[in-house]
């Protein structure tokens, strides 16, 4: 008997051995098809391969344009705190553009993913080009008062008139120039709802790259080049986006996109123009509501000092390096429910959701276990006040409490965004974020003496609130109705 077993054992090792090696084959394939750019029918199939043939690329996407904050305030850090907080201001600002940029960007991604599921090349080209005449259009309004006064917003938003007249230049080229951020963003978006999720990806990296070369090169000069300080990063920052935009445009009219687009598309149509404005509107309020907590939130922590403040981005910018990777997998599964709504299956698009939002808690449940057991070491990265390492390292500790709840919220949000439903987001948005988190803020900042540390505990609150009702009525299932 013991020779009988002998020779039978080893056989179902061999046989699990092979199957490893088959599915680590697999996964790699997998792995080179989502980054190099895939044909799949997001509609058929595998769910779980369908989204991670999407988030892969999403996820990279995402990272790209975390790595654009986080270049930015590595190099000004080295101007010293009264820059850092001058760029945390400008960013603060600039989440008004990144608001109507991706709520037009959500609204051009619920008609091209729903007429790509419908197999509708032709309306997801006309819905692309109108969504880019009106980011051309907003990009216009904002530009102006940056322009123009830009001393003026940045004491509005708490900066000294020392500090607004030192730095003013900075805010002037970010706003002044808001449309290759507003072009990005809508353009990216058309690639993402087609599922070209790789072109997407592959636009942010030449755009990082130029700027991770240009930054330094203008903020500190090199041979003919002189020292710009902060004025270099916005000039790089600017540059790199544009080219980016560039390479986008070629894209789009060669052979390379899922959505080609030509002259005639950008025919105005006012009633698909009429239909975008009023997705849009949720999607822009949503987000004009959000960031402009975030705005209200970082004039509240103004009141502390800069130093407090300096580190309050510092912290804020290094949680983008994973939130924004997170919302990737959150835009994967706004394309997976668009286009199979359009296709008729709502159960498909539930199950792309849950299974999104799985693996989202898997990779914030760590990031946030790592930023709260050693939030000094990631300061400290980007500069050596001390004052400022632990005022961010306390931010980033406290904030980081809330990322298995952000894991649920984030893709909730894009999965009613994806179904055409903005209504909710704003909804849920306009309520725990103006009504709960702002209010909430003051109270324990100002009122119970708690400082800035208040502000955190608010943040912390609302956000976990958002994802727990985002919950409730994604699975009441409403959003399946929506027609766009």
């Amino acid at each position: 008997m013991p020779k009988i077993e002998e020779k039978i054992t080893p056989v179902p090792l061999v046989v699990a051995v092979k199957r490893n090696r088959s599915s680590l084959k697999s996964l790699l394939r997998d792995l080179r098809e989502a980054i190099a750019g895939t044909d799949l029918d997001f509609t058929t199939g595998a769910i779980g391969r369908a989204v991670f043939l999407l988030s892969i690329p999403m996820v990279l996407e995402m990272l790209m344009e975390s790595v654009f904050a986080v270049v930015d305030i590595y190099f000004v850090s080295r101007l010293g705190a009264d820059a850092v907080a001058v760029v945390g201001i400008t960013e603060s600002l600039m989440t008004l553009v990144y608001a109507i940029g991706m709520g037009l960007g959500t609204a051009t991604v619920a008609l091209v993913a729903r007429r790509t599921g419908e197999k509708d090349p032709e309306g997801a080209s006309r819905s692309a080009a109108q969504g880019i005449i009106l980011a051309v259009i907003a990009s216009f309004l904002i530009a102006v008062p940056g322009l123009f006064f830009p001393r003026e917003i940045l004491i509005l938003m708490g900066a000294t008139a020392g500090v607004a007249n030192d730095y003013y230049i900075y805010p002037a080229i970010m706003l002044s120039g808001n449309v290759v951020i507003m072009l990005l963003f809508i353009i990216n978006a058309v690639f993402r709802s087609s599922g070209d999720a790789a072109i997407s990806m592959r636009v942010l990296w030449f755009a990082n790259i130029a700027n991770i070369i240009l930054d330094p090169l203008f903020i500190f000069g090199y041979g003919i080049i002189p020292a710009m300080g902060i004025k270099g990063a916005a000039v790089a920052t600017t540059i790199g986006r544009g080219l980016a935009v560039m390479y986008q445009v070629w894209i789009l009219a060669g052979k390379g996109s899922r959505v080609k687009l030509s002259l005639s598309h950008f025919l105005p149509d006012f009633r698909l123009i009429l239909k975008l404005l009023k997705l849009a509107a949720g999607g822009i309020g949503q987000l004009l509501i959000a960031t402009s907590s975030w705005i209200l939130m970082t004039r509240i922590v103004s009141i502390f000092g800069s130093e407090i403040l300096a580190g309050y981005t510092i912290a804020l910018r290094i949680m983008l390096f994973s939130l924004l990777p997170s919302w990737g997998m959150s835009n994967a599964a706004a394309t997976l429910v668009g286009q199979n709504l359009g296709a008729g299956k709502p159960d498909r698009a539930v199950r792309s959701v849950w299974m999104t939002s799985l693996i989202n808690l898997g990779f914030l449940g760590i990031a946030g276990a790592v930023f709260m057991t050693y939030p000094d070491f990631f300061i400290r990265l980007f500069i050596s006040d001390p004052v400022v390492v632990q005022a961010g390292a306390q931010c980033l500790r406290l904030i980081s409490i809330g990322f298995v709840f952000y894991a649920f919220g984030m893709v909730m949000i894009q999965a009613f965004n994806g179904a055409g439903d903005t209504r909710t987001p704003t909804w849920l948005n306009f309520i725990f974020f103006w009504l709960i988190e702002i209010p909430l803020a003051w109270f324990l900042a100002i009122n119970m003496g708690l400082d800035e540390t208040g502000v955190y505990i608010a943040i912390v609150v609302a956000e976990s609130s958002i994802a727990i009702a985002g919950i409730i009525l994604f699975r009441r299932g409403k959003w399946k109705l929506k027609k766009v």
